[in-house]
């Protein structure tokens, strides 16, 4: 089983509120289907998510009762964005079911806490699949955090314990500096830990879960001893089927 992220850059447009990529998510969706692997997949929240939770400081946990009403807004938001991305699974023949984290689990002090995971294996047992995205969930310590789809990717990774998991970005992996700002950025097509400190994290748009450098520590403990994560790019047409096909594509690659 390949675990896959679909990065809230390339289902929606970052810079704009609630600004859903149908065309591009419906392509990728295509490519996952012809591929004919077996899948998991997980979506980022975008523009339906960050561009409210940066507003309103809700990576910071509740500072103010005015943020209240953006939570709600947010889980809103999200599961509208979700039930678009389950929609065009459907429609290439994958039974996708959305699974909101804020609806389902806990966090404490910005940990994401699955202790029942019962209903997520037992859909994936009869073939539908879960399909968990970045949220904001209630948190024991901070009244609530944000769960970034990257912390449901570390949930499932735990207990299914893929082979390969591929982070789609709308990048073409993992530069020494910000390829969208800087021309002489050069793509580092492997990496592992030593390797990160030479690279500069600074990304072209704000995101309030971490940035790149906090998503490659984190494809990092999701690699294990023996597997990879893979960072590629899902807005060039194919490069994705290709990689699910086995073929060589541009990407990072990440092993520890």
């Amino acid at each position: 089983m390949i675990l896959i992220k679909l990065g809230g850059s390339v289902i929606t447009d970052k810079t704009q509120y609630r600004k859903f990529n149908q065309e591009q998510t419906a392509r990728l969706c295509r490519e996952i289907a012809a591929s004919g692997r077996g899948v998991m997949i997980v979506h980022g929240a975008g523009s339906f998510g960050h561009v409210i939770a940066k507003q309103y400081s809700l990576q910071l946990g509740l500072q103010d009762f005015r943020q209240v009403p953006a939570v709600a807004q947010v889980q809103h938001d999200t599961r509208e964005l979700s039930l678009k991305v389950t929609e065009e699974l459907m429609k290439v023949g994958i039974p996708a079911v959305s699974v909101p984290p804020g609806s389902c689990f806990v966090m404490d002090n910005g940990r994401l806490i699955v202790k029942d995971d019962e209903a997520l294996k037992g859909l994936n047992h009869i073939g539908v699949m879960p399909v968990m995205f970045g949220d904001v969930v209630a948190d024991r310590t901070k009244g609530f955090s944000i769960c970034s789809g990257d912390q449901a990717m570390e949930v499932l990774a735990r207990k299914f314990k893929p082979k390969t998991i591929v982070f789609v970005s709308d990048v073409d992996g993992l530069f020494t500096a910000d390829p969208k700002r800087n021309p002489d950025a050069r793509l580092l097509k492997n990496v592992n830990r030593e390797m990160l400190d030479d690279v500069d994290s600074e990304i072209s748009v704000a995101d309030v879960t971490g940035g790149i450098r906090g998503k490659i520590d984190e494809m990092l403990e999701m690699c294990g001893d023996s597997g990879e994560c893979v960072l590629l790019n899902g807005t060039v047409p194919g490069r994705l089927e290709s990689f699910l096909k086995g073929e060589d594509v541009v990407c990072t690659r990440v092993r520890v």
